[in-house]
């Protein structure tokens, strides 16, 4: 490691030379103090490589742990991050008319362009304390300034003839549900971008480190620019792209999402490093260039906001697409094990159907039931409860029973062992020992309604349960069936005895 110490005349020599481009962008930038002047994307770009240079060589010499030089490094680091905020902002404003993105709740293009305002008027307060700083260094500001023109983005019209040969896929069927599955796999794991929905702003700072930070919101990005990827290497430029007018749609959702996730990184990294009261750099605390109230306002009210509504935009987009190129089949499976249809396995079966957005129907004694509803589900376990309930009744009838009139506690004795014996058999299964009987059994009526009634009673309480082959059929949408036989292989998450099991990673999306 080398430990020699650089001279402050020397160092200050080398930063003058290598400051210089950014400093000049930001004597321009610092005009906006007093004049309009416009961001756009060759200064923005400009502006993010003197700044990740200058910063990079500040790091190489421990600028950041220096008393003289850390502040000027802090400046540095804010215009870094801002601009490259600030590119991000100006590529969607560009990008949106392409997009072909719907309405959501608030005016997007409106919340965009207030946004790159407010970073622009940010990066010029930057641009002031930057130029401060180098003169209390005795670092030259030059000059010579820079002019708007010098960074004018003139835009013609039009865009260039898609002349390049379309590329040829094997299945669009397949293509398409392959990347819709994905898309919806990934929005479940995105729940992070409703949390705005449950906070209030006075609340925004109580949400890091958990559940929000850099690193899952960084987590997200990635996946969402991995699913963009995905697009692009199995779709973009393809004959379906151009037959089906929801795919750039759908490509449209997944970029706006990527790109607002780059700002909310950004966003949560600044907050993390510089202003958490915990976790924050206290020299820019003292000074901040921006307040804790308008970056997480930036953070949750634009960035989160609009994500997780565009997320949901696509979401349902991409449960039309499967819809539309569904391969309709069929699979019989066994009832639960445990009571049937209850609430756990009803509501997994549902949590399936509903993911995808497709339409399923469980269908058992010439009655449908719709799979995407858990009452609908909770009305065929009444059904399946029935047919066992008569099949164990020709059961018992085979069981001799005592004759002739038999008093409560004989009647009790009998309603017991006609329960054991059941269960030795293995058509009973007893979730509880010992069983709550009845209090009290009535004389009248014959012995074996008796025990109909009492093992009906001790079924409905969840003390036994019949245990029968019975099976039903789900149809629809194969890639659905899929996830429903494999949740079938699963026990329907419970064991025999109804405790919750592991669910295989292919159906993780149901733990979210």
């Amino acid at each position: 490691m080398n430990s020699a110490i650089i001279g402050p005349g020397d160092f200050a020599d080398l930063i003058a030379v290598r400051a210089a481009q950014l400093l000049q962008i930001a004597c321009l930038l610092a005009e906006r103090q007093t004049r309009p002047v416009a961001l756009t994307r060759p200064l923005a770009g400009d502006l993010l490589s003197c700044a990740v240079q200058m910063e990079e060589l500040l790091d190489a010499y421990g600028a950041r742990n220096n008393r003289q030089w850390s502040r000027f490094r802090s400046l540095t680091a804010t215009l870094k991050l801002f601009a490259d905020i600030g590119y991000k902002l100006l590529h969607i404003q560009h990008s949106l008319p392409f997009y072909r993105l719907p309405p959501v709740e608030r005016d997007f293009t409106a919340a965009t362009a207030y946004w790159l305002e407010s970073i622009s008027e940010l990066l010029a307060r930057a641009s002031v304390g930057l130029i401060a700083q180098a003169t209390h260094l005795n670092l030259p500001v030059s000059a010579d300034p820079l002019r708007d023109e010098d960074y004018a983005e003139p835009l013609p019209p039009g865009r260039l003839p898609q002349d390049r040969p379309m590329r040829k896929i094997k299945s669009a069927a397949e293509t398409i549900t392959y990347l819709a599955t994905a898309y919806l796999n990934l929005a479940a794991e995105s729940e992070l971008l409703h949390l705005v929905n449950r906070v209030k702003p006075s609340q925004y700072s109580s949400c890091f480190p958990n559940p929000l930070s850099e690193d899952n919101i960084r987590y997200l990005k990635f996946r969402f620019h991995s699913l963009q990827s995905l697009y692009d290497t199995h779709v973009s430029e393809t004959e379906i792209e151009s037959l089906d007018t929801s795919l750039p749609v759908l490509r449209g959702h997944i970029s706006v999402v990527y790109h607002l996730l780059e700002i909310a990184t950004h966003l949560a990294h600044y907050y993390e490093r510089h202003l958490n009261i915990q976790t924050g750099d206290a020299l820019l605390r003292r000074r901040p260039i921006v307040s804790t109230k308008m970056l997480l306002a930036m953070l949750m009210d634009y960035a989160m906001t609009y994500a997780g509504q565009y997320l949901d935009h696509g979401q349902r987009l991409c449960q039309v697409m499967l819809k539309r190129y569904a391969e309709v089949g069929m699979v019989e499976v066994p009832v639960p094990s445990y009571r049937g249809f209850h609430v756990r396995p009803a509501t997994l079966v549902a949590k399936i159907v509903q993911h995808y957005g497709s339409d399923i129907t469980l269908e058992l004694d010439g009655q449908s039931y719709d799979a995407g509803s858990p009452m609908a589900i909770f009305r065929a376990n009444e059904t399946i409860n029935a047919r066992k309930r008569r099949w164990l009744a020709v059961e018992i009838a085979q069981i001799p029973l005592p004759k002739g009139n038999l008093n409560e506690r004989q009647i009790r004795a009998a309603v017991l062992d006609v329960i054991l014996t059941l269960a030795q058999q293995g058509k009973l299964v007893l979730y509880q020992q010992p069983l709550q009987l009845s209090d009290d059994f009535s004389h009248e009526g014959i012995l074996l309604e008796k025990v109909t009634a009492e093992i009906a009673r001790l079924q409905a309480t969840g003390q036994i349960d019949i245990r029968t082959d019975l099976t039903i059929r789900f149809t629809g949408d194969r890639r659905v069936l899929d996830d429903l036989e494999l949740l079938t292989q699963y026990g329907y998450g419970e064991d025999n005895f109804g405790n919750n099991t592991t669910l295989p990673k292919e159906l993780a999306y149901l733990r979210r």
